[in-house]
């Protein structure tokens, strides 16, 4: 592994995409600076990376902490300088509209929303002077759509997508590119599949077909072309989804 003076930050560096996202560039020699609540969860993450001969410091954030992101960024970009930042975090609640109360609308508005623009202003604050980046995130189906019981999480992913427009056309002149990716269908995990259970019965897992959901792997890939591609062709906005799901 060729390794590179260039760090990728994620926050939201989770069990499944964020850490898919974190191997995948580590795997082309970036130093992975990750951070997630609860911190201690990312010793395996760690572990993997460096066993595969790849560099990854780790540490417990809040996203919602103005602080403690520019502190989290500031530590990524004086190990190396700061090539990319993945904005990972997701804060997908369901409830209906009369149980939602204050706190779990502000709160899920704070992780998805708000926490995406500390993200994106302080990597950009560190990114410009280097004249080039990446700053990517994560939108969900609720980017694009309200849906039943989903009030809180809707609004703060509009919110989140719009961020990115705004970054993207201010950002993208200066060399930075700024890119947001609409997850829309289901990710393979443990959490996923149980939600599936209790909803549709064993049947339905069951009756899954191959890659019907979505590999964590080949998310983190689409990620990676993306920071890959040429400045003449940037992509600001992508769909990515199963051959099966519809839409």
């Amino acid at each position: 592994m060729e390794k590179r003076n260039a760090t990728v930050a994620v926050i939201g560096a989770g069990d499944f995409i964020g850490s898919a996202i974190a191997r995948r560039f580590a795997a082309e020699g970036y130093q992975i600076h990750a951070g997630r609540r609860n911190g201690d969860r990312l010793v395996d993450l760690k572990a993997s990376i460096e066993a595969e001969g790849g560099r990854c410091e780790a540490r417990s954030l809040d996203a919602r902490n103005e602080e403690d992101v520019a502190a989290f960024l500031a530590e990524a970009d004086a190990a190396a300088p700061l090539e990319a930042c993945i904005f990972n975090i997701g804060a997908n609640v369901n409830m209906p509209l009369l149980e939602t109360t204050e706190r779990v609308f502000r709160k899920v508005w704070e992780m998805a929303c708000y926490a995406g623009f500390l993200a994106g202003r302080e990597a950009a604050r560190r990114m410009l002077p280097h004249g080039r980046g990446s700053i990517f995130f994560t939108g969900a189906t609720a980017s694009l759509r309200g849906g039943n019981g989903y009030a809180a999480f809707a609004s703060a992913k509009f919110g989140l997508r719009a961020v990115a427009q705004s970054m993207a056309r201010e950002l993208g002149p200066k060399n930075i590119h700024v890119a947001h990716l609409i997850i829309d269908a289901g990710v393979d995990t443990a959490w996923v599949r149980e939600r599936l259970k209790e909803r549709e019965g064993e049947a339905a897992l069951a009756s899954l077909k191959p890659d019907q959901l979505m590999d964590p792997a080949s998310i983190a890939e689409t990620y990676w072309q993306l920071h890959r591609q040429p400045r003449d062709a940037w992509t600001h906005e992508l769909d990515v989804r199963p051959y099966g799901e519809k839409w």
